[in-house]
């Protein structure tokens, strides 16, 4: 299983900034995907994760009304829009998968390599 994840950078504080990560290299018929990030000096935690075969999104608390999860099954490709950012949400994320699983229970065994978004003025 492959994740390649693109987007990320330096934006102001309110700004927006879309993640999306491309899945290949499994073939099943449903899986949990998401997004985990790790701060400088900070336990890595899970942002958002959605379930392949019905759609259900999850958030952590912090990013709830600000982040948004969504995934196109026909290309395998999940992405993150995160607006209104903070200074807090400065962190690596990683995409991340979980094969014939759910969110709730998923071990995400397949990580991708992270990507830095920094928010900052």
């Amino acid at each position: 299983v492959q994740l390649q994840a693109s987007g990320g950078g330096l934006v102001q504080p309110g700004g927006s900034l879309s993640l999306s990560c491309a899945a290949s290299g499994f073939t099943v018929d449903r899986y949990a995907i998401g997004w985990f990030r790790q701060a400088p000096g900070k336990q890595r935690e899970g942002v958002a994760c959605i379930n392949s075969d019905n759609g259900l999104p999850y958030y952590v608390d912090s990013v709830k009304g600000r982040f948004t999860i969504s995934l196109d099954k026909t290309i395998d490709t999940v992405t993150l829009q995160m607006n209104n950012l903070r200074p807090e949400d400065t962190a690596v994320y990683y995409c991340v998968t979980s094969p014939r699983s759910w969110c709730g229970v998923a071990k995400f065994e397949y990580w991708g390599r992270g990507t830095l978004v920094t928010v900052s003025s």
